[in-house]
């Protein structure tokens, strides 16, 4: 097993403690947050008792495959806890989402989640955001206009994301944008103005939205509770 693996497994373990019986769980996407599922598939297995909500079409065949039912989002009334990834961290904590695609959902989960968990190794955790281009899911129709008009309002080169000859389609029938912006000094301020822009559904800033930090380690994991900082919305 490599070293990265070893932290993410890490990880993944101490988060999956947050679980209790009888909660509500937020299954994100990601390779760190996919070894949680699998670790709580396992305590399903052994008798915990949970109803689980998926934020991706990918994690809920993983979930489903090792056992855990995946509940209608439209049913459930609370989301207890929800453990996702993310692709960079930052120093005030903001994250970038969304190298899978499923940063839509994320976010709704993330949220609406009493306590949202998030998953890393510690290579994603950087000073500023911006070295990982950031996604921004946007409508399929006027995308090249959408394009346009980031690439030329902040000078930078964007790309449509692609599979092979392909336009890469979220679950939500969206096309994604990844935005080379290097260096992200003010992540609010350019949420609010991609946000405004017609056609751009959401973006992959989560700002303000991790309360439980876990980053993976040799022998264990960093545990941040970030609760007490994070402002009410």
């Amino acid at each position: 097993m490599s070293q990265s693996d070893i932290h993410k497994k890490n990880a993944a373990s101490r988060a999956v403690e947050f679980i209790r019986d009888g909660m509500t769980v937020g299954l994100g996407s990601g390779s760190t947050a996919h070894l949680a599922v699998q670790m709580i598939a396992q305590k399903v297995d052994d008798g915990l008792n949970i109803q689980a909500v998926s934020s991706s079409k990918e994690t809920t065949q993983l979930a489903e495959e090792r056992g855990i039912k995946i509940s209608d989002y439209q049913i459930i009334d609370h989301l207890d806890v929800n453990i996702d990834g993310a692709d960079e961290v930052d120093n005030h904590y903001n994250l970038i989402k969304g190298g899978g695609g499923a940063l839509l959902r994320e976010k709704i989960n993330a949220r609406f989640a009493h306590t949202n968990v998030i998953v890393v190794d510690p290579t994603k955790m950087v000073q500023q955001l911006g070295h990982f281009p950031l996604p921004v899911e946007v409508n399929p129709f006027g995308h090249q206009q959408l394009k346009r008009f980031i690439e030329q309002q902040y000078g930078i080169n964007a790309f449509i994301r692609s599979r092979g000859d392909e336009y890469f389609i979220t679950d939500n029938g969206n096309y994604i944008i990844d935005c080379n912006f290097t260096i992200i000094d003010n992540p609010q301020q350019l949420e609010n103005e991609l946000l405004g822009i017609p056609g751009l559904i959401e973006t992959g800033l989560f700002i303000n939205l991790t309360h439980i930090l876990v980053i993976g380690q040799e022998a264990d994991a960093t545990v941040i509770d970030l609760r007490s900082k994070v402002k009410p919305s």
